[in-house]
């Protein structure tokens, strides 16, 4: 009789704030490998670009397995690749081609974790590229794992982790205490995004059988480009799916914005302090926000960013702010990634140099807060030179009123990444 597998649990963070913070402190008690982080990947632009559309493929095939109902959702698909990247740096056989599947991973391992490396190396450096104020604009990334202490983990992925995501191992116990780890893993977690995500292990998730949790947390906060002015806020309704509608805050401004009109939606491009970071919003014609669901994916998203075009445009967005939680096996094991759940099947061997972790869960928790100037306070100068426009007749500047059900992501502009996805039926609720 195969003995009873160890459960590897995998929880997957993510904060998405726009108020002030603290910078990250988590604690540096670990043990890892003697490698350090590899600064310099030399990743050829042919494997970054390649690790971008796989992931951003995938944001969207995973949006449509967790998108039922019509609640505001928002998830960071980001977040989720790193997490099971780190996951699948050593498992084998069918449970790897499985994660490779479902995660459009199309890169072989060898180059596969080396660009997850040049990605967060440059999703880092924006937050410290010369112009921009780190008062007003903060993108940090940052992975821990927590290992049974006593356990013994192949030095390979110890190094692996070590040189491509900068993640040393933390050392509990959870044989004989799993709630000391979990108080200690959830300390970590609330610590990287300002205290906005709390509790993501919920009491009882971890037991004697537990022997890993890796963990991914994304924490991001920016004033806009163009500030909405506070005093012109006012309540308006807001209309609701099912018929009916709300009141709710309603922010406006005029700027030269990218904008279009395409078939069945509205799409704008809302910078970010620096430029290198903006909300991208699509708001679909009344009566279709299904049908833009429906066609909502990576290949929509690249086209709708090509055809953006600068221009006069009003914009009436309104004041929100989402939390939002889900275990994500269920939607996982729809993309095909079954074996790594199953105790019979799972294939983690290089882990540990046997065939007994599998995962048990796989949790993500999210927040996300919009208002006028994007932080809480702070302050931010921008000098823009463009050319002048012509004269002649005049342009009806684009409407951009968003007063029903839309889709918003964050996205990197020099990269391409789509690091957040969120859906708003109700910004009151």
């Amino acid at each position: 009789m195969r003995r009873l597998k160890k459960a590897l649990f995998a929880p997957l963070i993510v904060a998405f704030v726009l108020s002030a913070c603290s910078s990250l402190q988590p604690k540096p008690q670990v043990a890892k490998s003697n490698l350090p982080r590899n600064p310099s990947p030399q990743t050829p632009a042919s494997d970054l670009t390649e690790l971008v559309i796989g992931n951003n493929d995938f944001a969207f095939a995973f949006y449509h397995q967790i998108s039922s109902g019509d609640a505001n959702l928002f998830y960071s698909p980001y977040s989720i690749s790193i997490a099971l990247a780190m996951t699948y740096a050593e498992a084998g056989g069918d449970t790897a081609g499985q994660m490779a599947q479902a995660m459009n991973f199309t890169l072989p391992a060898e180059r596969l974790h080396p660009a997850f490396d040049e990605l967060a190396l440059a999703l880092e450096s924006r937050s410290h590229a010369e112009g921009v104020n780190p008062g007003v604009f903060q993108l940090n990334v940052a992975n821990s794992i927590w290992g049974q202490s006593g356990f013994s983990f192949e030095p390979g992925y110890l190094d692996a982790l070590a040189q491509n995501y900068a993640a040393g191992m933390r050392l509990v116990d959870y044989r004989k205490d799993p709630e000391a780890a979990r108080r200690a893993i959830n300390d970590w977690v609330s610590q990287s995004t300002n205290q906005r995500i709390k509790d993501i292990i919920p009491p009882g998730a971890l037991d004697a059988l537990t022997r890993l949790v890796l963990a991914n947390a994304v924490y991001f906060k920016a004033a806009w480009q163009n500030s909405f002015d506070p005093s012109i806020t006012k309540p308006d309704a807001f209309h609701l799916p099912g018929g009916g509608s709300v009141q709710i805050d309603m922010m406006h401004e005029s700027a030269r914005l990218p904008a279009m009109q395409g078939d069945g939606y509205l799409a704008a491009e809302l910078p970010y302090a620096g430029g290198e970071l903006s909300m991208v919003v699509l708001l679909p014609d009344e009566g279709r926000f299904s049908d833009l669901e429906a066609r909502l994916n990576a290949g929509l998203i690249a086209e709708t960013m090509a055809v953006l075009r600068t221009q006069e445009v009003v914009v009436t967005l309104p004041k929100f702010k989402l939390e939002w939680s889900s275990e994500l096996s269920k939607g996982l094991k729809a993309l095909g990634l079954t074996d790594a759940f199953n105790p019979s099947l799972a294939d983690f061997s290089g882990m540990d140099g046997a065939r007994d972790l599998y995962i048990s869960q796989i949790l993500h928790k999210t927040f996300v807060s919009v208002d006028e100037q994007g932080t809480e306070a702070a302050a931010a100068s921008a000098v823009i030179v463009e050319a002048m426009a012509m004269p002649g007749k005049p342009v009806e500047p684009f409407q951009f009123k968003v007063d029903r059900p839309f889709f918003f992501l964050i996205r990197d502009n020099p990269t391409g990444t789509i690091l957040f996805v969120g859906r708003v039926t109700n910004p009151a609720a």
